[in-house]
C-alpha cells in the first residue's frame, strides 16, 4: 500500500469513477481509505446539544484502496507507484511515468546503501 493520506488520487471504478481528490485518512487493516467528497451518503441524525437541528448530515464513507489511483504531481497522469532505494540506502516512492520522486517512506539503512 503505497498511498498516504494527503496524496491526490483517481477513483477508478464505483458511482464516483474519475473523480480526482485528495485522501483524508487511510485504515491499513481494511485497505480502505477516506477520499474529500467521495462516495458520500447521508447519516440521519437526531437532535442533541451538539446537533441542535437534527436532520440530514453529508459524509464521506471509506473507499477500496484497489479502487483509487495515484495521480503525480510532476506529469499530472494517474500512475502506479514504484519504490526504489537512493544512494544513501533510504527509500522512496516513486512515479511509474516520469520517474519523480514522490517522497520519501524509510530511513536510510547501511544494508541498502550503494558504496
Amino acid at each position: 500500500m503505497l498511498i498516504k493520506s494527503g496524496d491526490t488520487v483517481l477513483v477508478i471504478a464505483g458511482a464516483d469513477k474519475g473523480v480526482r481528490a485528495r485522501v483524508l485518512k487511510i485504515d491499513r487493516e481494511t485497505q480502505k481509505a477516506i477520499v474529500e467528497g467521495v462516495n458520500k451518503v447521508y447519516k440521519h441524525v437526531k437532535r442533541s446539544q451538539k446537533n441542535p437541528q437534527g436532520g440530514r448530515l453529508s459524509k464521506e464513507m471509506p473507499v477500496q484502496l484497489s479502487n483509487l489511483q495515484y495521480v503525480c504531481e510532476q506529469c499530472t497522469k494517474a500512475t502506479r507507484l514504484g519504490v526504489r532505494f537512493l544512494a544513501d540506502g533510504s527509500k522512496e516512492r516513486h512515479c511509474r511515468k516520469c520517474d519523480a520522486s514522490a517522497g520519501q517512506i524509510a530511513p536510510a539503512r547501511a544494508a541498502h546503501a550503494n558504496g
